[in-house]
Parts: structure tokens; sequence; C-alpha cells
């Protein structure tokens, strides 16, 4: 019977697993290792400290951006190992180019004015502030009524 590769050879490996037979763990799905963004987050008292891993990338490919609460992560990089012999012709042409992007709910009262980045060494460290919503004071809206 012919089943998606999803499935691997049987629909029901893995439903069988657990019991007497080996486990045999094949992984159908990777992500690339470039487009990982790894990223460690600290809780201070008084900020959240987020390092993501960015190798390979310069500072100029990289963006942070605000938006609705969200702060997204991107990065692109392109290379090219063009490698020509004496008379110009090419022993071996590589290219690569790819992009990457992460995004976090840091609230919606933190500005982009209260982030603060740096990119060292291909390691972005971006320092968010724990800002408290403030609460809403109740207002009643009264009709006038006359008479």
């Amino acid at each position: 019977m012919y089943m998606p590769s999803l499935f691997g050879e049987n629909l029901f490996d893995s439903f069988f697993d657990d019991f007497a037979r080996p486990v045999r763990r094949e992984v159908k799905f990777r992500e690339p290792a470039g487009c990982a963004m790894k990223t460690d987050v600290k809780e201070k008292d008084d900020a959240f400290e987020l390092d993501i891993e960015l190798p390979g990338y310069s500072k100029d490919n990289v963006k942070a951006e605000l938006k609705d609460g969200f702060l997204t992560v991107s990065a692109t990089v392109e290379k090219n190992n063009d490698e020509k012999d004496k008379d110009g012709r090419y022993i071996r042409r590589e290219r690569y180019s790819g992009s990457c992007s992460r995004s976090f709910y840091v609230g919606e009262n933190v500005t982009e004015a209260d982030i603060k980045a740096k990119f060292d060494n291909g390691i972005l460290k971006i320092n968010v502030p724990k800002i408290e919503a403030k609460p809403e004071i109740e207002q009643n809206h009264y009709v006038a009524i006359e008479g």
C-alpha cells in the first residue's frame, strides 16, 4: 500500500513504539541550521534580556521592528563564492541567500525608544524593559436629562 512519506514505512510505526519493539526515530522535517535564531531569554527585575545568535550575519543585514506589541527580529544573508582559474574560467561557483525572522510579544506599552539593542560578534543583545499596563480610569458617561 502506498503511504505518503510523512508516515515513513508504516502508518503505525510511532503507535507501536512504546511496546516491546526497539524505538526507531526518524526526523522527516528539519529546520535548516542557518535559520534557527537560537535565543536565550533572561528575566531580570526590571527587564528581559534576549541574546539571539546570528553567526555569519552582519549588523547591516539585521533588523528589529516593533509593531502591535510584537518585536520582530529578521536577518538576511547573501554569499557568493566564485573561484576562477588564471584564464577566468570558473572552477567552482556557489551562491547562497537566505533569511530568517522571529517574533516576541513584548507588550502594547513598550515603545521603540524603550528597547536597547547591540550587535557584537554574531550575537544580537536586546534589552526590553518591563512596563506594566496603566490601569484605565473608569469614566462615567452620563446622559444629561432635562426636565
